[in-house]
C-alpha cells in the first residue's frame, strides 16, 4: 500500500510539473508576429482576438490578443501547416494560411488592415475557411462546420471531438474539468435533464453551433446580480434548414436466456415548434429512463423543501409501506417499460413560450439478498445473517407545462404545474438469524411483509418579475403550492423464535397484521424579492417570505379476530399525528462585484411555529424556533475560464414527522421505532472551497473542491438492544454536547498531450467523517475515511478509434469506540476500460470492463473481487449507415455477482444480490429522417 501511494503521488507530481511546464511556454523560436489596424479610419485595434489554428483540423494551437499598439506575438508553435485568424467586433474574419517547417521558423504578417462588415457591402473577404473555436465573452462556441460528422452519428459523436470536452462511454460528459448536467436544444429543456436524451439521439448534421457556458440561476439572469448559482450547460443550435422535418430511430434486440430490449423515438420540428415521442421495453437494465431527477420528475416526496425558513418534512419513509423508490440500481433483475411525449413552441417574436412533457412508466424487479451483519454493543457483539426474496413494483405517469408570456418589456410572467399519479406494490419474505460472539444462537426471525401505496402529487407555481427604472432595480414574487396524498396498506407476517443463553428454544411470538398508512401533505410558498443597486458595484437583495406546511399522518395496525378478519385496533402501534409548520422569513443580502472579485454576504432569520396534535391521546403542543442561516461567499475569477471560490453556510435542521410521530413501527420486530416528539433543531456549519481552471491551448484543467462541516445540537439515534435477545428499540435524540463533523477533497487534472491527441488524466480523493449514537446509554462514536486515486488515459479519432482506460487504489479506515480492538480498515483498486475501433467494410468492435477488488477486514475473512467484460460486433448497411446490426455478449467471464459492503454507527454490513449477469443479444437499430429545407415558419 505505501508502494502505490508512493507511485499515486508521483503521478501526481507528473501532472501538476505538466501544468506549470505548459502554463508557462516562454518564447521559442517558432513564432508568428504583426500588427492588427484599420486604415481607414488610422486605428489600431488592441485586444483584437488571434488564434492560430492547425490546417488539418482546424483544430486551436495557440491564442492571444493584440496589444495597445495593435501588435501580437504567438511563440512555441511548432512546424506544420497552420491557419491565422484574426476577429475583432463589428470587422470582418481575417484568415490567412501559412506554414513554419526548419528551414522558415518565423513569419511577419506585417499590418493585417481588417475591414468593417458595413464597408464590405456583403462581399466575402476569405472564403474556404472555418474558425473551430470562438470566445464571445464567458462563452466557448464551436462551429460544427469545422469537424468531422459522418452520416448517422449523433449529437455525442461530435461532442467527442470537440477541445475540452469528454464523453465517457455512458455518456457522461465532462467540460473544462467539470461535469454537465445540462444539455439544451436551441436555449430550450427537452424531456427535462436527461443530457442523453439529446446526445443519443438528435443527429449530429442537424448541429450548427455547440455553446458551452455556465447558466445562471433564473433569479441572477433577471436581476443581474451573480449568485454564484451556475451549471456547466451545453447549448445545441439547430441548423435553420433542420428544423423542419422528421428524425428518428428504431432499435429492438433479442437475447439469449430470455432477455431483450426495444426502443422508439420520432422528433418532428417545424421552425420553432418541436414534438417528440419515445417508449421503450426491456429486462437488461440499460434500457428506459432512469427517473433519476425525483424533483422534476414528481416522485420524491413533496414536502421537501428547504430554502423557506430552513424547516424540512418527509413522509412515509420509516413505516416501511412506501419502500420501493422505483428504481433500479442493478440490485435484482428487472423489466422496464417507459414512454413519453414532448411538446413546446414559441411564437408572436418569442412574447409566449410553451413547454410541456408527459411520462409514464413501469418498473418490476425481482431479487434475492444474502447480507452478513456484526452489531457492535458496549460489552459484546452481535453476529446475524439474513436471506431476503422481494418484488417490487412501480407504475407512474406524470404531465408537466410550462407557460411563459412577457408582458411588456421589463416584465415576464412564468407558470409551472405538474401532477403525477403512482401506485406501487412491494412484497419481500425474509429470514433471519442472530448468533453470540460465541456463535450460540439468540433468534430466529420468519418476517413477510405486503405493501400496495397508491400516491397522488400536485405542485404549481408562478414567477413574476419586473425591472424597474434604474438600472439594476428589480422586483420579483414567486409563489409555489403542493400536495402529495398518499394511502397505504400492507400485511406483516411474522414469527420470532427466541433462544436462552444455552440455545434452547425459550418463546416464540408470532404477529399478523394489518397495516395502513394515510398521509397528505399541502404546502405553501410566497418569496418577495427586491433589488437596489447602491453603486455600480454594490448591491442589496431584500426578500421575504412565508411559507405553510401541513401534514396529516393516519398510521394504524389491526389485528385479528378471526382468520382472514383484521378489525382490532392495535393502540400501542397505531397513531393520528397533526404536523403543521408555519415560517416567516426575512432576508438580507449583499453583492459586491469589482473586477475579478465578487464578495456575496448576509442572512436570512426565519420563525417557525410547530404545532402537534395527537388525534388518538388528545395531546397536543406548541413550539416556536427562530432559524439563522449566515451565508459568505467570495469568489475571484482568475481568467475566463479560471475562477476561486470560498465560502460559509449556516443552516438549521428541523426533524421530520417520522422522527418526532410519537408511534411504535414494528415492520421488522428485531428493530423497533419509537417517534420522539421533543426533538429540537440543530445547527449545521458548513466550509467550503473550490478551485477551477482549463487552457484552451493546450486543453488541459484542474479542478479543486473540498468541504467541512459540523453538526451542533445533532439529532442521533438513541438504540436499546436486549444482548439476550438481540431485539433493539431505536429512537431519536438530541446530543448537545457533541459535534459529528465530516469532510471532503476532490482533485481532478486533465490535459492532451501534444500531438498525439492523448488524454492524460488523475483524480484524488479523500472522505471522512464523525458521527455519534447511543448504544445501551453508551456514547459510540464511529469514525470513517476513504482515499483514493486513479489515473486515466484516453484518445479519440473520429470513425477510426475511440479508447478509454481508468484505475487506482482505494483505502478505507473505519472504527467505533464500543469496540477499540475491531476495525473495518480495507484496501481495494477499481479499474474500467472502454474500446471502440472501427473496421474496413463498416465493421465495428466496441468493448468495456471494469475490475473491482475489496481485500478481507477483521470484520470479514474473505476478499472479494470479480472482472466483468462487455464486448460486441457491429456491421453498418446502407450508404448512411441507417441500419446497424450488432451482436453483444454481456458479463462473458459470468463473474458479475452483486456486492456491497458499509460501515454506520455500531453496524458493520456485507451484502451479495442477484444481478444480471452473462448473456448475448442480437439487435438491430434503424435510424430514419425527412429533413426538409427553407424558413422556418412565419409566426
Amino acid at each position: 500500500m505505501k508502494f502505490t501511494f508512493t507511485l499515486l503521488a508521483f503521478f501526481c507530481l507528473l501532472s501538476f510539473t505538466t501544468f506549470a511546464q505548459t502554463s508557462n511556454p516562454g518564447k521559442g523560436p517558432n513564432l508568428v508576429k504583426g500588427f492588427i489596424i484599420d486604415s481607414a479610419s488610422n486605428v489600431k485595434l488592441s485586444n483584437a482576438s488571434v488564434s492560430v489554428l492547425r490546417a488539418k483540423d482546424s483544430t486551436l494551437v495557440k491564442f492571444t490578443r493584440a496589444t495597445t499598439t495593435g501588435g501580437f506575438t504567438v511563440n512555441n508553435i511548432g512546424t506544420g501547416k497552420f491557419i491565422l485568424l484574426v476577429t475583432y467586433p463589428a470587422y470582418a474574419d481575417y484568415v490567412e494560411d501559412f506554414t513554419l517547417d526548419s528551414a522558415k521558423t518565423q513569419r511577419s504578417f506585417g499590418n493585417i488592415d481588417l475591414q468593417l462588415k458595413s464597408r464590405l457591402l456583403n462581399t466575402v473577404l476569405v472564403t474556404g475557411r472555418v474558425a473551430a473555436i470562438k470566445i464571445k465573452g464567458d462563452t466557448t462556441e464551436y462551429n460544427a462546420k469545422a469537424f468531422t460528422i459522418e452520416p448517422n452519428s449523433k449529437v455525442e459523436d461530435l461532442l467527442k471531438q470537440l477541445p475540452g470536452i469528454q464523453v465517457d462511454k455512458d455518456g457522461k460528459i465532462t467540460a473544462q474539468g467539470q461535469t454537465v448536467s445540462k444539455v439544451l436544444v436551441d436555449g430550450e429543456e427537452f424531456f427535462g435533464d436527461d443530457p442523453t436524451l439529446v446526445t443519443k439521439n438528435i443527429r449530429g448534421d442537424m448541429v450548427d453551433k455547440v455553446q458551452l457556458y455556465d447558466k445562471k440561476s433564473d433569479q441572477a439572469t433577471f436581476t443581474g446580480i451573480d449568485d454564484g448559482q451556475k451549471t456547466k450547460t451545453i447549448n445545441i443550435k439547430l441548423k435553420e434548414d433542420k428544423k423542419n422535418g422528421y428524425f428518428g430511430k428504431v432499435d429492438a434486440g433479442v437475447g439469449t436466456d430470455g432477455f431483450y430490449q426495444g426502443q422508439g423515438l420520432f422528433n418532428k420540428f417545424k421552425g420553432k415548434k418541436k414534438m417528440s415521442a419515445y417508449g421503450t421495453i426491456g429486462n437488461t437494465g440499460k434500457t428506459g429512463l432512469g427517473w433519476n431527477d425525483n424533483s422534476k420528475l414528481g416522485t420524491s416526496d413533496a414536502g421537501q423543501f428547504s430554502d423557506d425558513g430552513g424547516f424540512y418534512f418527509s413522509n412515509g419513509g420509516d413505516n416501511g409501506l412506501d419502500s420501493f423508490s422505483g428504481q433500479y440500481n442493478g440490485e435484482g433483475l428487472p423489466i422496464a417499460r417507459t414512454g413519453g411525449l414532448h411538446y413546446d413552441d414559441k411564437w408572436k417574436n418569442d412574447k409566449y413560450t410553451l413547454n410541456t412533457n408527459y411520462k409514464i412508466g413501469s418498473l418490476e424487479v425481482d431479487g434475492t439478498r444474502n447480507t452478513i451483519q456484526q452489531q457492535n454493543l458496549p460489552n459484546n457483539l452481535i453476529n446475524s445473517v439474513t436471506d431476503q426474496t422481494f418484488n417490487n413494483y412501480m407504475f407512474r405517469q406524470k404531465l408537466d407545462v410550462t407557460y411563459t408570456i412577457k408582458l411588456d418589456t421589463t416584465s415576464t410572467l412564468k407558470i409551472s404545474a405538474d401532477g403525477t399519479l403512482k401506485n406501487s406494490t412491494t412484497n419481500s419474505t425474509n429470514l433471519a438469524t442472530s448468533r453470540r460472539e460465541d456463535g450460540s444462537l439468540i433468534n430466529v426471525n420468519n418476517r413477510n411483509l405486503t405493501n400496495d401505496v397508491d400516491q397522488q402529487l400536485f405542485n404549481a407555481s408562478a414567477f413574476y418579475t419586473k425591472k424597474l427604472k434604474k438600472t439594476g432595480r428589480t422586483f420579483s414574487w414567486n409563489v409555489t403550492t403542493g400536495i402529495t396524498d398518499s394511502k397505504a396498506h400492507g400485511f406483516l407476517k411474522s414469527k420470532l423464535d427466541l433462544y436462552d443463553e444455552q440455545g434452547q428454544l425459550d418463546s416464540s411470538q408470532v404477529v399478523d397484521q394489518l397495516k395502513t398508512d394515510n398521509t397528505k401533505t399541502t404546502k405553501f410558498n410566497s418569496t418577495l424579492t427586491y433589488t437596489e443597486p447602491i453603486t455600480k458595484a454594490f448591491a442589496m437583495v431584500l426578500s421575504y417570505g412565508i411559507s405553510l406546511n401541513n401534514s396529516n399522518a393516519d398510521r394504524r395496525s389491526y389485528d385479528q379476530s378471526a382468520p382472514g378478519v383484521y378489525n382490532i385496533l392495535n393502540d400501542s402501534l397505531s397513531n393520528h399525528y397533526l404536523f403543521n409548520q408555519t415560517s416567516n422569513q426575512g432576508g438580507l443580502n449583499f453583492n459586491y462585484k469589482k473586477g475579478k472579485s465578487l464578495l456575496r454576504f448576509g442572512t436570512k432569520v426565519a420563525n417557525v411555529n410547530f404545532k402537534q396534535i395527537d388525534e388518538i391521546s388528545g395531546m397536543s403542543a406548541k413550539r416556536d424556533f427562530t432559524n439563522w442561516n449566515p451565508q459568505v461567499n467570495y469568489q475571484y475569477k482568475i481568467s475566463t475560464y479560471g475562477s476561486l471560490n470560498v465560502g460559509y453556510n449556516g443552516n438549521q435542521t428541523q426533524p421530520t414527522i417520522d422522527q418526532l410521530q410519537p408511534i411504535r413501527v414494528n415492520t421488522d420486530p428485531l428493530n423497533i421505532v419509537v417517534g420522539n416528539p421533543n426533538l429540537k433543531p440543530s445547527f449545521r456549519n458548513s466550509f467550503n472551497l473550490w478551485y477551477n481552471m482549463y487552457k484552451v491551448i493546450s486543453d488541459q484543467s484542474m479542478y479543486i473542491s473540498g468541504n467541512y462541516s459540523y453538526t451542533t445540537n445533532p439529532i442521533v439515534n438513541n438504540t436499546v438492544t436486549d444482548p439476550i435477545l438481540a431485539k433493539s428499540v431505536t429512537q431519536a435524540l438530541n446530543l448537545p454536547n457533541e459535534k459529528p463533523a465530516n469532510y471532503n477533497v476532490y482533485i481532478n487534472m486533465n490535459r492532451k498531450l501534444g500531438r498525439t491527441g492523448l488524454n492524460v488524466g488523475t483524480n484524488l480523493s479523500t472522505n471522512g467523517n464523525i458521527y455519534y449514537s447511543m448504544i445501551n446509554s453508551a456514547l459510540n462514536r464511529t469514525k470513517s475515511y476513504t482515499y483514493s486515486g486513479q489515473l486515466s488515459l484516453s484518445k479519440y479519432k473520429e470513425k477510426k478509434y475511440q479508447i478509454y482506460i481508468n484505475a487506482g487504489p482505494t483505502y478505507t479506515v473505519g472504527q467505533s469506540s464500543l469496540q477499540p480492538t475491531i476495525n473495518n480498515n480495507g484496501r481495494g483498486f477499481n479499474g474500467d476500460y472502454y474500446i471502440n475501433v472501427f473496421l474496413p467494410g463498416k465493421f465495428q468492435i466496441t468493448s468495456d470492463g471494469q475490475y473491482e477488488y475489496k481485500a478481507a477486514t477483521q470484520s470479514f475473512d474473505t476478499d472479494f473481487r470479480q472482472t466483468i467484460i462487455n464486448a460486441s460486433i457491429t456491421k453498418s448497411f446502407f450508404k448512411a449507415d441507417a441500419v446497424k446490426l450488432t451482436l453483444r455478449g454481456n458479463d462473458l467471464l459470468n463473474q458479475n455477482s452483486g456486492f456491497s459492503r458499509s460501515a454506520s454507527s455500531n453496524l458493520i454490513t456485507q451484502s451479495r444480490y442477484t444481478t444480471i449477469r452473462r448473456y448475448f443479444m442480437l439487435s438491430v437499430v434503424w435510424d430514419f429522417s425527412g429533413m426538409g429545407g427553407g424558413a422556418p415558419a412565419k409566426k
